[in-house]
């Protein structure tokens, strides 16, 4: 799926910076998808799973124990998981959400109104998926690439995909099964996509109470990484410095805005 072709080497160089600019407290990963299981398969030092799984399980083991491991919608637990990163079938049951009745909505009309605003990758294509941390250049290149921050390492980190080339972003809250909000969207639209992690990424993949998940095409990581090592030199760094909600803020200011500064004297 990747439109640009970037050295392992560079990708896991770009990987290193944006942990220490955004104080990471665990690596960034890739996600890629196969046509062929056989290919997924002759990653190195791939791992197959022993049990079944959700996908947060197996992000999580990307991202928590820097495995690399691969799968293919045999070792997923039901149609939900297969379906976002097309693996699994999008048929009239799935877009009913059935079995989410009375349990996370009140009618079925809720949920089918929240299958339709899930973002998925269409089925049919692709016969199997990887993670592995950026780290390891296995994936050569992914299709794209994850990392788990705080809300204000968010921030910073789209503050430096904004510094050159201003867009806006706009994201949304599927609410459950929002991996759909993350990798599910950028897997289908190769656009940067934050997401809030659901109970379900949290319960089973371990995500923590104040992590937020970005997942992007890979390339656009040195774009954000130089946008931040710019807003860097203006003073504006993560974390950010607390400054007081008492003091005269024009001396704080004055580092990024010297027009800021107070009078001297």
């Amino acid at each position: 799926m990747s439109e640009t072709t970037l050295a392992p080497s560079d990708l896991a160089a770009q990987s290193a910076e944006l942990e220490r600019l955004l104080r990471l407290r665990t690596g960034p990963f890739g996600m890629k998808l196969f046509e062929k299981v056989e290919d997924m398969e002759a990653i190195p030092k791939v791992r197959r799973p022993k049990s079944i799984h959700t996908t947060d399980q197996i992000v999580g083991q990307a991202a928590r124990l820097g495995w690399t491991v691969g799968i293919t919608a045999d070792d997923l637990v039901g149609a939900q998981c297969k379906a976002v990163i097309g693996l699994g079938a999008q048929d009239e049951e799935w877009r009913s959400g059935r079995s989410m009745k009375g349990v996370w909505y009140a009618t079925l009309e809720d949920t089918s109104a929240h299958q339709a605003a899930m973002t998925v990758v269409p089925f049919g294509r692709y016969k199997a998926m990887a993670v592995s941390p950026l780290s390891s250049g296995r994936l050569n290149p992914p299709d794209i690439a994850l990392f788990y921050a705080t809300p204000g390492a968010m921030m910073y980190f789209i503050n430096g995909l904004q510094w050159s080339g201003y867009k806006r972003f706009d994201w949304s809250v599927v609410g459950e099964s929002s991996c759909a909000d993350s990798w599910g969207r950028a897997l289908s639209t190769r656009q940067p996509s934050l997401s809030i992690p659901c109970f379900a990424e949290r319960r089973y993949g371990g995500v923590l109470d104040d992590e937020m998940l970005m997942a992007l095409p890979p390339e656009l990581i040195a774009k954000a990484v130089a946008g931040m090592q710019a807003l860097s030199k203006n003073g504006l760094r993560y974390p950010f410095p607390q400054y007081g909600i008492q003091m005269d803020v024009r001396a704080g200011m004055a580092a990024s805005y010297p027009d800021r500064a107070p009078p001297k004297g």
